[in-house]
């Protein structure tokens, strides 16, 4: 089992909105190495759910893949936001994944608490700049961030 995070702003879709919906497709991934995560992910992988964009960005769920890497199927529809007229149909360019509600978090683990953590200043989502919407997260990182659950701030 591998280990991601992935990013949506809440008020696009939120994990309440997954809780609700029970299972979503992870589309609009326009970003070569994030859409080469996507098709890196296997059925059963975690992946914790951080909200970006917001008045507080941080860790609020957990979600997992239940359905890997398939056509986007927005690249293709010209009504979409996500619309990629250069993608060929015969050999798409854009990637997405199934996920499903796993948990919320105890707790928001916050990108400020993440980012005075040692342990995880080579995470890319703590580096100055960090932009990806999709990125890998290794066993020792998704180890720390579950035990900050348990940390009273």
């Amino acid at each position: 089992m591998a280990f991601w995070l992935m990013k949506s702003e809440p008020d696009s879709f939120s994990i309440d909105d997954l809780k609700r919906k029970k299972r979503e497709n992870w589309d609009g991934v326009r970003n070569y190495l994030a859409r080469n995560h996507l098709r890196a992910m296997k059925k059963g992988d975690l992946a914790f759910f951080y909200h970006s964009s917001c008045a507080v960005p941080g860790i609020v769920g957990i979600a997992k893949i239940s359905k890997t890497a398939f056509p986007d199927p927005t690249q293709f529809d010209p009504a979409s936001d996500y619309h990629d007229p250069k993608s060929d149909p015969a050999d798409p360019r854009w990637s997405v994944v199934e996920v499903t509600y796993a948990r919320h978090m105890k707790r928001v683990i916050t990108l400020t608490e993440l980012k005075d953590l040692p342990a995880l200043q080579d995470m890319p989502l703590v580096q100055r700049g960090a932009r990806l919407y999709v990125m890998p997260v290794t066993d020792v990182q998704w180890e720390i961030i579950l035990a900050q659950e348990r940390v009273e701030v």
